[in-house]
């Protein structure tokens, strides 16, 4: 089935390990813990979570009791920052097929593509890591 809006594997398993790590209250979650919750790979999970402690948002420590931790307050991390921490910076295109001529006087889309991407980027960066905490998520309902 076809999917307006598609988001990476990487990114789900980024967005969701850090609100399982900023949720933790032992300070160290360890990469087998993050997938055995979000069913992926453990492999993976460390690749992504690697990318995340080169960006300066998680720490790393090795060992039986290690694991990842933030480095940064929850409140002070928007899921727009861990996205492009990820995938890079999003752009507004003009053209949603980066076309440098349109061959028509009006494109197809209108602005829909421009105004998607303007509202995901908003929407991104008005939630924190502090929004998904345990104490929040009992209160929200999944739509």
């Amino acid at each position: 089935m076809a999917k307006v809006l598609n988001i990476t594997e990487a990114v789900t398993i980024a967005l969701h390990s850090m609100i399982i790590i900023s949720n933790d209250k032992s300070g160290h979650v360890n990469v087998n813990a993050i997938a055995k919750a979000i069913s992926s790979s453990k492999f993976h999970v460390a690749k992504v979570l690697q990318k995340l402690v080169k960006e300066g948002y998680l720490g790393s420590t090795r060992g039986p009791s290690g694991g990842f931790f933030l480095k940064v307050k929850p409140k002070e991390i928007t899921m727009l920052e861990i996205y492009e921490s990820i995938e890079g910076k999003i752009t507004v295109a003009e053209c949603p097929i980066d076309h440098e001529v349109c061959p028509f006087d009006n494109c197809v889309f209108d602005r829909l593509t421009i105004d998607m991407t303007q509202n995901f980027v908003q929407f991104l960066k008005s939630r924190t890591l502090a929004d998904y905490s345990e104490s929040q998520s009992k209160h929200r309902k999944i739509r």
